[in-house]
């Protein structure tokens, strides 16, 4: 119960105006506290950070909101290769890297996956492959415009049909408005 209340806390702190510099490892942990109830009787979500801290500038409560859709999304994934008998249980791995210039999240599951039809219109605002009522097109649209336009990241996906999805999100270490 402390866990989800340090988290929950953590999760709806207020927004700013400014990005703020946090531990990108820690805002993960927090929203996988927060889904935990999405995604943990049909899935097993595993974490492998390789660094203990990497500290990101950022907007964060839009950054919680990507990994929320993005998690959510590889739920909704994961039970619908279940219902149509591909898998039995899921699986979602989170990982966290990074290189000279960006931190790097890839979330990762073996759901249904994407097709290559659609692929490209994953980003479009209003494009959803769930039925009426079940999704409003908007989580990866919102996901896309926080990190490329907001955090001047970048996304990116490889995915095969019935096999599964990662995403990998790219988030510039540095922000040079900070250091002015």
């Amino acid at each position: 119960i402390v866990s989800i209340v340090k988290s929950l806390k953590n999760f709806a702190h207020p927004d700013t105006q400014k990005k703020v510099i946090i531990n990108l490892n820690k805002t993960l942990e927090d929203v996988i506290t927060i889904t935990r109830n999405e995604w943990k009787y049909i899935s097993d979500l595993t974490t492998d950070f390789k660094h203990i801290d990497i500290m990101i500038p950022c907007f964060p409560n839009q950054l919680n909101q990507v990994f929320l859709n993005m998690i959510i999304n590889a739920r909704d994934a994961i039970q619908e290769a279940i219902d149509k008998k591909l898998i039995e249980k899921g699986n979602i791995e989170i990982s966290t890297d990074m290189n000279t210039d960006y931190a790097i999240v890839a979330i990762k599951d073996n759901g249904i996956g994407i097709s290559e039809e659609i692929k490209s219109k994953i980003f479009d605002p209003f494009f959803t492959t769930k039925e009426v009522g079940k999704g409003s097109g908007q989580g990866l649209a919102i996901a896309h415009s926080i990190i490329y336009d907001k955090h001047k990241g970048m996304i990116r996906v490889e995915s095969e049909y019935g096999k599964g999805t990662t995403f990998y999100v790219y988030l510039p270490l540095r922000d040079l408005s900070l250091e002015l």
